[in-house]
């Protein structure tokens, strides 16, 4: 299997940036820093704060594993890799210096993960704690900014989403909102990088349970010490396309229903049923699938679930909103049933299994049936699906969405604008007798060019209990507030779990 020791994870240049330290440096303190959410979706200002223990455990173990526990003549070789990518020879005796030390001597201090932070508040600090190995905090910047952007970008992006169900359903079905886990469901696993997948997954599940992301179950138990006897996500048995065609194919569609029906006579079953023509399967009345299975769907002990995956997802869930194209007529033109692209899915379902109208005006489906929607979803798609629910009298609670790569895919660093910079560093100097003392900085950057957005923090920094940030702190101030060490010399403090990062999620809904 490919893996490569650590020092390998890092840009480029990083290798020659020891010896472009300010002669004589011994400590070297930065922040790590959502600067902008201008190019955040949905309306998003603040920032959850999640992720900084899954980085410093994945960074301790890379790191004991694929260094320290490495010979040293095999962990160094890299300096022999870099001169020959330099084209010159390279100095490696300071990655020699830092096997022989065997632990990586930094302080990485972090806010609670699991709570809201305007922008320009540090969610994490760094500094080296061992003299002569400031270069390590800069080394570090690399992995640490790949690791860590990913989980707090998708938990934001989830308790947006979160936001948006409570503000719906608290409207249009509130005698049902202990469905609102379970109503933004986690589809993104299979458009993202096998770490993404464990990182975005478990910010999603920061505020929903539901989730096709299974890596998360174990993830949760490593890096979050959630109980081993327990699963933090659900899910439901769920078909898909390549499933529905060898039954389609052989037995055809409506008999593969019937026969997936006798198979899992109980809880929820979910099934794509846009395969070939889903307005056939959707059909109030003669000639219709479910039409023709009403019967035994309604006395299953359960509810069948119906997933349409292509279309606009607004339009297939509510019907048309506007005047129809050309475009849509040709669509109709190749359907079993034109009416339902005016009528839409949520329309049909009632149509054919009725259901209630619940006390704030709304309908609500019969309990044994349901919908699910996982086809390019995003933050304004889902307000879109639940206006236009609203509009013809539907509460939000019928259909559940599926959050894939259309939202967690689509993020960059850049989406919260995250940024590790230098806010201090300590060099020892001559003084005018001869003398060596030690002389701290206070150093930041501030582009002329820029438009205020990359001014970084200046000195040390403190974050207090108002999320007020202060700057230029003495290390006695330093010290206090909000951000606690949670990793020190290679040992871990002040760790959290699942559990309660939830629960302090819960509060700020």
């Amino acid at each position: 299997m490919f893996r490569p020791h650590t020092l390998y994870y890092a840009d480029g240049y990083k290798v020659g940036h020891k010896k472009m330290l300010a002669k004589g440096t011994k400590r070297l303190y930065g922040t790590w820093i959502p600067r902008s959410t201008k190019h955040a979706p949905g309306g998003i200002t603040k920032i959850l704060s999640l992720g900084q223990q899954l980085m410093v455990r994945w960074l301790h173990d890379e790191f004991q594993e694929n260094f320290f526990d490495m010979p040293k003549s095999v962990a160094v070789k890299f300096g022999v890799d870099m001169s020959k990518y330099l084209g010159l020879p390279y100095d490696a005796s300071h990655f020699e210096a830092l096997h022989d030390l065997g632990y990586l001597p930094v302080r990485i201090k972090s806010l609670p993960e699991g709570i809201e932070t305007p922008t320009n508040v540090p969610h994490m600090t760094f500094i080296n704690t061992v003299d002569d190995f400031g270069w390590l905090t800069l080394y570090l910047e690399t992995i640490i900014s790949s690791l860590a952007w990913k989980p707090t970008t998708s938990a934001t992006i989830a308790l947006q989403y979160r936001r948006n169900l409570v503000k719906w359903v608290m409207k249009t079905d509130p005698a049902n909102s202990w469905l609102i886990p379970y109503m933004a469901h986690d589809f993104s696993a299979r458009g993202l990088s096998p770490w993404d997948m464990l990182s975005s997954g478990l910010g999603h599940a920061s505020s929903f349970r539901g989730s096709d992301s299974i890596i998360v179950i174990p993830g949760a138990r490593y890096f979050y010490d959630e109980p081993e006897d327990e699963v933090c996500i659900n899910s439901v048995n769920a078909s898909e396309h390549s499933v529905s065609t060898t039954q389609i194919f052989t037995v055809g569609e409506e008999k593969m229903l019937d026969i997936w029906l006798d198979e899992f006579p109980e809880g929820i079953l979910s099934v794509v049923m846009d395969t070939f023509d889903l307005t056939k399967v959707v059909k109030p009345g003669e000639g219709g699938i479910l039409y023709a299975l009403k019967e035994k769907i309604m006395s299953r002990n359960g509810k069948l679930v119906i997933r349409p995956d292509s279309g606009d997802p607004v339009e297939i869930i509510c019907g048309y909103n506007r005047e129809r194209t050309q475009s849509d007529v040709d669509s109709e033109g190749r359907s079993f049933y034109p009416e339902f692209y005016q009528k839409g899915l949520i329309e049909c379902l009632w149509e054919i299994f009725g259901g209630t109208v619940n006390d704030q005006g709304y309908k609500v489906l019969d309990p044994h049936i349901g919908a699910i929607y996982g086809d390019s979803i995003n933050l304004a798609r889902q307000i879109a699906i639940y206006e236009g629910l609203e509009a013809k009298g539907f509460a939000t609670t019928n259909i559940v969405l599926g959050v894939g790569s259309y939202t967690y895919q689509a993020t960059t660093r850049d989406t919260l604008g995250f940024a590790a910079k230098g806010a201090w560093f300590e060099v020892e100097v001559e003084d005018v007798t001869g003398q060596l003392i030690r002389k701290g900085y206070d150093i930041y950057k501030d582009p002329a060019t820029d438009d205020g957005t990359k001014k970084s923090l200046k000195g040390f920094v403190m974050v207090d209990e108002n999320l007020e940030v202060h700057t230029q702190c003495t290390p006695e101030i330093e010290a206090t507030g909000l951000l606690h060490t949670i990793y020190e010399d290679g040992k871990f403090y002040n760790q959290t779990t699942l559990t309660e990062i939830r629960s302090r999620i819960d509060a700020i809904v």
